[in-house]
């Protein structure tokens, strides 16, 4: 029964993770196009540190669903949404690191791929 509560939400977060993916990766192209390799790669990287700890989050998120199991669900949420952050912080230090990423199309795509997960009501209505 919990898979029936949770089947619609999983969907639409995977819907989100897709679309803020393909906004990264079109960016990244234009980018690519417009100002070359480095840049192109920089701004491609920038949206994947912006939508893998998404991923991470939704696969937690939406583990357990239902009245009964309220507790394992607040508590998988909590553990998902210190994951993300994790993440995010690991990936940006990573990257920032050991790359060598030019500045401006790295911050762009990754702000440009946050911004779609908070317009992502106009494109969906779930």
């Amino acid at each position: 029964m919990t898979d029936k509560l949770a089947s619609p939400y999983r969907l639409a977060v995977l819907k989100l993770i897709c679309l803020q993916g393909v906004v990264a990766l079109v960016a990244a192209v234009i980018i690519f196009f417009s100002s070359g390799v480095n840049a192109g790669l920089s701004s491609l990287v920038g949206g994947a540190v912006a939508v893998l700890p998404h991923f991470v989050f939704a696969l937690y998120a939406f583990r357990y669903m239902g009245a009964s199991r309220a507790n394992q669900a607040y508590a998988s949420l909590k553990r998902g949404n210190g994951l993300k952050f994790m993440l995010t912080i690991v990936l940006f230090a990573l990257v920032l690191k050991h790359f060598p990423v030019i500045l401006l199309p790295f911050f762009s795509t990754y702000i440009l791929a946050l911004f779609t997960g908070l317009f992502a009501p106009v494109f969906f209505k779930h």
